[in-house]
């Protein structure tokens, strides 16, 4: 429905006396920006976008990406004029237990998808919940028929990762993707001409994005904008949207107080504020209410959206009825539950590395699992992805029937977009690199853990043993930095993270099983690039789930406990050869999670780490990765500098990973 431009205005005007006056309260927030926005946010809510107000969590609902974060007065403003929000609410702006803190964090029941903050990584989920609803709809057909929306700042084109973010749209043609880019010149601290002079729209169109460029406060060439994206085939739309940073607000002495860095971070403050709020028709003693046509407005809205649901839905049931199985799979791939895989049938090579075990699971997973995405940043060959790429195919321009995304070199990308298709639905992406390159991941597997996606992260050549490649290659502190995340709680209380980092080829299927199982955070799989020989006949592996399990030598007096995750858990296993011919009573623990193994009951870890016995930790990384499990009254022979340049059995035997070091580590100790 296309509405006057008065009233469009009019509803504008209330959000940004609603996000300026949420900031003011709280005293705290970024005004400007929301303000500039207004216009659009309100012309996508109250006339294109498309989703159900009684059923926030429809499948077939478009979705709206903010990138900047700093602008949650304007998404908060916007969904309050939906209902989603109270003026009570937005008074409570900022603040301990409120809905509406300073960045939006992901609330689909408030019609939020995404959280947002470090710039970049919000318009890079739309990516990739493009990609997913490109992979779904070439599924299950027109009942996947959605937009994606994003919105993006001047800082988040500044943001490296919107180059990558930019490239892969483009190149797969995601024409499902409308992205409005609010390019006011202003930022923080500096005005956008003093740090660059690119002209955007036309690396965009380098790119292969169809680019429009408007006055992004008027509500019709807007309207136009949108009308003209939807349109396009074959390309992702850009729309850069000319805007005024603090649009309507008045100095003390009712000058213009817009276009200004200061309306950009801080409240406006006193007679600003004051003549700013008259300025857009708003009462100063009362800011916090809907205008009535305002009201009216997406009241008709909301009548208009009913229709057009009821008809989806009613296409839906047509669809569902002639497509019964495709219906099934539809409501199972959304229901978040862990997909049901034939985890006893999966045969692995006895002494191989655990990256090429994971390839043999990824294999059965591409046959089994038919939602699951996999990604790799140029290495499938190498992080052993292409198990899961020899079964099916990569994605191109037009052609989503595969189920591989090569990502090019772009790890942080990558990231993100696996986190957008699981922030979409329907979808389990899994996305491998070396593990030295999750230092480019960091930001989104901390965005993945604080929004509690399920992604799967594939690590792998995970310790020195890269050899020749050298220390720029071979990751040291990088597992200690991962564990962190199992330490971490969620605001429900849980690990924010599972990390595994298996100690075999057998062990890698059960921390497969793990990750797959895992529907409630992101999880690390850790992997190595060389061959890793077997633990002992008669080890029960379904143990793995404990985080940490006797894997040999279970006697109940052992003189020393022996402690370590993957590969140097068979070198201690050498090294126990020797210890015992000295008539030393060993117990030797696998430990690939130590989060899980700290949510086993007291009792289980007192019977594999029993207090008062020695304990010798092994680690290829930094010594600290197993101090909660050695203590401070044992000893952990890790690494204490980089790696070195040679080959790996060299780094072994100088870096003193061998059994004749442990067995003179464990005696000196005893």
């Amino acid at each position: 429905m296309k509405n006057s431009k008065e009233l469009m205005n009019r509803a504008a005007d209330n959000i940004r006396i609603l996000a300026a006056s949420m900031v003011e309260k709280a005293k705290s927030g970024h005004p400007g920006g929301a303000m500039g926005g207004a216009d659009f946010v309100n012309v996508l809510f109250s006339e294109f976008l498309t989703y159900d107000p009684e059923n926030p969590r429809w499948e077939g609902r478009d979705r709206f990406f903010l990138d900047p974060g700093h602008m949650s007065p304007m998404l908060y403003s916007v969904l309050a004029l939906t209902g989603k929000f109270t003026m009570d609410e937005l008074q409570q702006f900022r603040q301990w237990g409120s809905p509406t803190p300073g960045h939006p964090e992901v609330d689909v029941m408030r019609g939020i998808e995404n959280t947002s903050g470090p710039l970049g990584q919000g318009h890079t989920f739309a990516v990739g919940a493009a990609i997913a609803a490109k992979f779904l709809k070439a599924r299950l057909g027109d009942v996947m028929n959605q937009t994606i929306y994003a919105y993006i700042s001047d800082g988040g084109v500044q943001e490296e990762i919107s180059q990558g973010s930019g490239r892969i749209a483009g190149h797969l043609g995601l024409d499902n993707l409308i992205m409005f880019y609010d390019s006011n010149d202003i930022q923080l601290s500096t005005e956008c001409k003093d740090v660059t002079d690119e002209n955007v729209a036309k690396k965009y169109e380098a790119w292969g994005w169809k680019v429009i460029t408007i006055n992004g406060n008027d509500a019709d060439e807007i309207r136009a904008a949108l009308t003209e994206a939807k349109a396009v085939t074959g390309q992702p739309t850009l729309i850069i949207g000319k805007t005024i940073m603090g649009k309507g607000a008045r100095k003390a002495d009712n000058s213009s107080y817009e276009h200004n860095c200061a309306t950009h971070g801080a409240p406006l403050g006193g007679d600003a504020y004051v003549n700013t709020i008259k300025n857009l028709g708003g009462d100063p003693e009362n800011p916090f209410q809907i205008f009535p046509e305002v009201a009216e407005l997406y009241a008709k809205r909301r009548e208009e959206l009913k229709t057009i649901v009821s008809e989806r839905y009613a296409a839906k049931a047509e669809w569902a009825k002639a497509n019964p199985e495709l219906a099934a799979k539809m409501e199972d791939w959304f229901s978040g539950k862990a997909p049901q895989v034939n985890w006893e049938a999966i045969q692995q090579k006895a002494g191989s590395a655990t990256r090429a075990a994971s390839a043999t699971v990824l294999g059965a997973l591409a046959e089994q699992v038919e939602n699951m995405v996999c990604a790799s940043a140029d290495l499938s060959n190498s992080d052993k992805t292409d198990g899961f790429l020899k079964k099916t195919h990569a994605f191109t321009k037009n052609d989503f029937s595969g189920a591989f995304f090569q990502a090019g070199v772009s790890e942080l990308t990558m990231a993100c977009c696996c986190i957008g298709m699981a922030l979409h639905g329907g979808v389990i992406p899994a996305c491998g690199t070396f593990f030295v390159f999750s230092d480019y991941m960091k930001p989104a597997v901390r965005m993945a853990a604080l929004m509690e996606t399920p992604v799967k992260f594939i690590w792998t050549h995970d310790a020195f043993r890269v050899g020749e490649d050298g220390p720029t290659h071979e990751p040291v502190e990088q597992e200690a930095q991962i564990r962190l995340m199992e330490k971490l709680k969620n605001h429900k209380g849980h690990n924010s993270m599972l990390v595994l980092r298996p100690a075999d080829c057998e062990e890698t299927t059960q921390a497969w099983k793990l990750a797959m199982e895992n529907t409630a955070t992101p999880t690390a799989l850790i992997f190595s690039r060389q061959n890793i020989a077997n633990l002992p006949e008669g080890n029960d592996y379904t143990q793995t789930a404990k985080g940490a399990y006797i894997v040999a030598g279970s006697d109940e007096n052992p003189d020393v406990i022996l402690v370590a995750s993957g590969s140097e858990v068979s070198t201690l296993v050498a090294g126990t050869e020797l210890l015992r011919k000295d008539g030393i009573k060993v117990r030797i623990v696998s430990a690939p999670s130590e989060g899980l193994f700290r949510n086993q009951s007291k009792a289980y870890q007192e019977s594999v780490l029993p207090a008062g016995v020695k304990k010798f930790g092994l680690t290829a990384g930094l010594p600290v990765n197993l101090l909660g499990l050695v203590g401070t009254d044992g000893k952990i022979w890790g690494l204490e500098s980089f790696g070195f340049s040679a080959p790996y059995k060299v780094l072994d035997e100088k870096l003193g990973f061998t059994a004749e070091n442990v067995y003179n580590q464990v005696k000196a100790m005893l």
